[in-house]
């Protein structure tokens, strides 16, 4: 028998005391000198500036400054001008203070810190408060804010001047301490909108800068402004902020999606905001307090998805999804724009998206993992065929769900479709593996065929068959390694309940299913970690997930379906998506990693 080195590589670690969860979280840090708001400041959690705002009562616009070492502040040289709403960037040894609302009125004065003291610089173009700013006291960009009508107008200085440069696409204000990231690549966030029916509201938008222009990315989970932004275009944290109530929550941003994370401790807003990516930062004073809170992970050992060890040397344990059987549950997510039925879909629960259903839709819609949003539709109507991907590198096939059968494959580039070469037979409602753009399986399919192909990014190719011919069924996987089950028809007639497992060559047959169904939904990009859910006739509300050798009844779904949209992403997270008959209600599993004792029998 084969050792667990020589399976994997390395041997079983021994652990004194379990790992930590890696997680960020808030803790306490040294509280400013001066208790105020509206205040501005930038920097690492180590080396932190702030300056200006004003006192909770009465309201003084102050000029004060301070520096942060990482426990506590100091008082340095003051701002010339004292004002509040303003934008800041750099470093404790060289900053800019931007524009903000000072005792005669809105301001485009600008000053820059050496270390100690504030020297006068050119002014910035237009007069605002409550506008983003980010960059160094070189090469600072800032944007939004109010004149006082809403603003979307940026400007960039570049150590000796200011020029307008592209507009934002969202004009707003509430942007103070909202942005973060370079010249070169920035990032913007939350803030308050106008609307036609309303003077402003907020909002959720999201808007990275690459130098020239900005770009609309996915929105924030919950619209709002004044929150406290640190890190760069493609790592950062929104902490705080306000809608109708002041908020302790927090928002981490990958680069292409925003994520709840641990909230503060105090909820607050107009705070200041520092830090170099969403692993470390630091949000000081606003409103309530000048209270200070710093944003890090554990020190020491963490827990890696994956890990396997034994505890204070006996007790072996597993961290991640799969460690044991996860326990996930479903919850009800935002509706889709338009109801449907039998579509494509790809990508994950906070990025997914379902394209066409029907026979006779052309409609594809994004998700981010809250709402939905309209995309650019198919260019011919259907797509209840096979789908794999992501939200930026998706491709759907065999997508018509009417006579002819179609052979058509396209690509999507998270704006638009455009045509890829054809597979070789043409089939609809077939199951589909892979979890690439590059690498997808299509088996079975309309009329119980046995067909398999194999997609590499640019062609298709015959594969082996499945060993039962059958459509209407699902699984996941990836091109080496794969399952497949239940479904519909069949020469001879297909068990409802079978699974089939692929090795990247020929396909097996696998444990079945506990409840044998057809039309169900379900995915995984692993093959150790699939679900499936829903189906029928009749149909059916079940759960059920592998995990490389067996099916397990997982908590079901609220309300029962067949033929729905539906992706999943391992076993982390997942949608539902419209049902039958047709309709636009969500539902999202999701499932948390946990440490688990492992039995070895």
């Amino acid at each position: 028998m084969a050792t667990y080195k020589e399976i994997k590589g390395v041997t079983v670690q021994t652990q004194d005391t379990d790992p930590q969860l890696n997680v960020g979280s808030f803790s306490s840090g040294g509280s400013m000198d001066t208790d105020r708001a509206r205040l501005a400041g930038d920097g690492i959690q180590t080396a932190f500036v702030v300056f200006g705002g004003t006192t909770p009562s009465p309201g003084t616009q102050l000029s004060n400054t301070e520096l942060y070492d990482g426990s506590s502040f100091s008082e340095t040289g003051d701002l010339s001008l004292g004002r509040t709403d303003l934008a800041g960037a750099g470093t404790t040894t060289a900053a800019l203070a931007v524009a903000g609302s000072a005792g005669t009125g809105l301001t485009n004065t600008a000053e820059a810190f050496g270390g100690s003291s504030w020297t006068s610089s050119p002014s910035c173009n237009t007069a605002r408060y409550q506008l983003a700013g980010f960059g160094t006291q070189t090469n600072m960009v800032i944007a939004g804010g109010s004149e006082p009508s809403f603003s979307n107008k940026t400007e960039e200085w570049n150590g000796s001047s200011w020029a307008e440069k592209n507009e934002i696409n969202t004009a707003r204000q509430g942007l103070n301490s909202s942005g973060a990231g370079v010249y070169t690549a920035g990032i913007i966030a939350g803030g308050r909108k106008a609307h036609p029916s309303n003077p402003g509201q907020e909002a959720n938008d999201t808007e990275i800068w690459n130098g020239t222009s900005w770009t609309e990315v996915n929105e924030l989970n919950e619209a709002k402004q004044l929150g406290g932004v640190f890190g760069t275009s493609t790592s950062a944290i929104y902490a705080g902020g306000v809608d109708t109530a002041t908020l302790s929550a927090t928002e981490s941003w990958n680069g292409t999606s925003w994520s709840e994370v641990n909230d503060l401790s105090t909820a607050r807003y107009y705070t200041a905001a520092g830090g170099a990516s969403n692993q470390s930062g630091i949000v000081a004073g606003g409103a309530p307090g000048a209270a200070t809170e710093e944003w890090g992970f554990p020190d020491g050992s963490i827990l890696v998805e994956g890990m396997l060890f034994l505890s204070g040397g006996s007790a072996l344990k597993g961290f991640g999804k799969a460690a044991g059987i996860p326990s996930g549950v479903w919850s009800s997510g935002g509706s889709m724009s338009s109801s449907r039925e039998q579509g494509a879909d790809f990508g994950s629960l906070a990025a997914g998206v379902a394209a066409g259903g029907g026979g006779s839709s052309t409609d594809v819609e994004e998700y981010n993992g809250t709402s939905w949003s309209e995309g650019t539709e198919l260019g011919t109507a259907g797509a209840a065929g096979g789908a794999t991907g992501s939200q930026t590198a998706g491709i759907i096939f065999g997508y018509a769900q009417s006579t002819p059968l179609r052979v058509d494959t396209m690509t999507y580039n998270g704006t638009g479709f455009t045509e890829a070469n054809n597979m070789n037979t043409g089939r609809n409602v077939g199951g589909s593996v892979g979890g690439l753009q590059t690498a997808a399986i299509y088996a079975g399919g309309s009329s119980s065929i046995d067909n398999v192909e194999q997609w590499n990014g640019s062609t298709w190719s015959e594969v082996s068959e499945i060993n039962d011919g059958r459509y209407f069924l699902k699984g996941g996987g990836t091109v080496t390694a794969a399952v497949l089950a239940g479904g519909y028809g069949g020469s001879p007639s297909t068990n409802p309940a079978q699974s089939e497992t692929w090795n990247g060559a020929s396909w097996s047959e696998g444990n079945e299913l506990n409840t044998g169904r057809a039309f169900l939904t379900g995915g995984g990009s692993e093959y150790t970690s699939a679900m499936i859910f829903g189906g029928g006739p009749p149909v059916i509300d079940n759960t059920e997930f592998w995990n490389g050798t067996s099916w397990t009844e997982m908590n079901d779904m609220a309300t029962a379906s067949e033929t729905s949209h539906g992706t999943t992403q391992g076993t982390g997270a997942g949608t539902y998506r419209a049902r039958t008959p047709a309709g636009g209600a969500t539902e999202e599993w999701t499932v948390e990693a946990a440490l688990s004792t492992v039995t070895v029998s």
